[in-house]
């Protein structure tokens, strides 16, 4: 599933990153990174952005963004 479709305080894994380039490189750069868990921590009214803890850090992505990162969910 993508990452833009957790639900507030459900956690994932990633499993994949689509995409390439320069804003590939820059999530990876923020530690996005395969095999990290990430937690949906909230969603903006309209949808946009949305905010993940990810390595204890707080992370503000565009649904763009978020839609080109699978994770599966973790208990």
């Amino acid at each position: 599933m993508k990452l833009s479709a957790l639900k507030c305080g459900q956690k994932g894994r990633i499993t994949k990153m689509d995409g390439a380039g320069p804003l590939k490189r820059r999530l990876m750069d923020m530690g996005v990174l395969v095999g990290e868990e990430v937690k949906m921590e909230k969603v903006a009214p309209l949808g946009d952005p949305l905010e993940v803890t990810i390595k204890s850090y707080k992370l503000s992505l565009r649904k763009k963004e978020a839609d080109g990162i699978l994770v599966e969910v973790v208990a």
